[in-house]
């Protein structure tokens, strides 16, 4: 089924119809309106309740209002975060620290066959 759509920060790749594969461009820096577009776009392309992997093959940041409001889709089932680097892992951590009253879903791995495999025993 894979699809691969580019979108005005990166690219979204469909797996499976309720999983997809998120890859921010290198050097964006994510805002609220580049929030509503990945969730506009995850909404009308996913099956719900979904899940993601959230590739972070590239360095990239978020606003204040981005972070905040980036995982806010009560249609998300659970994320997988693949971090390559020590930097990629310290974002995460940062954005999980800033949400962590929100109790999200989320785990984080080295490679993305683990956090594939990961995502795809959950049910």
């Amino acid at each position: 089924m894979k699809k691969t759509f580019k979108l005005s920060f990166g690219v979204i790749k469909i797996l499976y119809p309720n999983l997809a594969e998120v890859i921010v461009n290198e050097g964006i820096i994510m805002n609220e309106i580049m929030v509503d577009e990945y969730h506009d776009f995850l909404l009308t392309n996913l099956e719900t309740p979904f899940n993601l992997i959230i590739n972070k093959q590239n360095s990239y940041s978020y606003t204040y209002g981005a972070q905040k409001s980036i995982a806010d889709l009560k249609e998300i089932n659970a994320m997988a975060v693949v971090v390559a680097t020590s930097g990629s892992l310290l974002s995460t951590e940062t954005l999980m620290g800033v949400n962590e009253h929100k109790k999200w879903n989320l785990k984080i791995f080295r490679t993305r066959e683990e956090a594939l495999e990961w995502l795809l025993n959950l049910n």
